[in-house]
């Protein structure tokens, strides 16, 4: 099954890119705005072997990598808190309804106040983006603690912490690791979107300069590159949620089919 899986992934691949090769040299689009895939896969190549591309590359995994850190351990121990300390939900409710919906590419203009053009602008849009992802996740999880399981730990005289460590963590972690899944995806997108619009070191704006410069074919090759690495992060973030949840009936039940 996985190989049959595999393999028609592949064939639809394959038929993608012939497809992106066939339009242009059929003259159903213009080749200055969308060249074959030959030229791109050319240009892809030529941005492997360029050394200021591999330090835009380490700039946005930098920015993707601390500013998620930062929104999965603030939206973990906040969601945790407000989850367990007695009317503080209530109490934050409509703070956190209010605040959630707001457009992480809306703060951009006070991410350029604030910090101009540097790491600090992308990494508040993306702590800001990812944050809620986690902290929401948490909440539900927190919430979803079966009660008769957490009255029997309290009376066997289990405290704060120990119920938190052996009852509500076992519970919330699936939920947890869904926000850190889904979290991870979004904290690439404002990356790449801070860089681009802001100017700040990274692909984003290395994309921005080659579309300033009519250098089509190495955008392209670019937005290829930000494909895989979200592709490579999907597929990193699945495998570490399958490795910390392998107790959980949902992953068992998976490997199982």
């Amino acid at each position: 099954m996985r190989f049959q899986n595999a393999a028609l992934g592949a064939a639809g691949l394959a038929a993608f890119l012939a497809l992106g090769e066939a339009v242009p040299r059929l003259g159903l689009v213009k080749e200055e705005y969308f060249p074959p895939t030959s030229r791109i896969a050319s240009a892809f190549a030529d941005e492997l072997s360029d050394g200021a591309f591999w330090t835009a590359l380490g700039d946005t995994l930098t920015g993707w990598a601390l500013g998620l850190a930062i929104a999965v351990s603030a939206g973990i121990v906040i969601g945790v808190v407000v989850s367990v300390v007695p009317y503080l939900r209530e109490a934050t409710a409509s703070t956190i309804e209010f605040l959630r919906p707001i457009p992480s590419v809306a703060l951009i203009p006070l991410a350029v106040l604030l910090y101009g053009s540097e790491l600090r602008s992308v990494l508040l849009l993306v702590v800001y983006a990812a944050f809620w992802q986690v902290l929401i996740q948490t909440l539900y999880g927190v919430q979803d603690v079966d009660p008769v399981a957490d009255e029997t730990a309290r009376s066997y005289g289990l405290g704060t912490w120990a119920r938190i460590r052996h009852v509500l963590w076992p519970t919330a972690l699936p939920y947890v690791m869904t926000g850190v899944r889904l979290a991870a995806a979004v904290a690439l997108i404002l990356a790449i979107t801070g860089e681009l619009v802001i100017g700040a070191p990274g692909l984003g704006a290395r994309i921005a300069v080659a579309q300033n410069s009519q250098a089509v074919p190495e955008m392209y090759a670019l937005i290829v590159v930000t494909g895989l690495l979200g592709l490579l992060i999907n597929v990193g973030a699945r495998t570490v949620e399958r490795r910390a949840l392998a107790w959980h009936q949902s992953v068992r039940g998976e490997v199982t089919v």
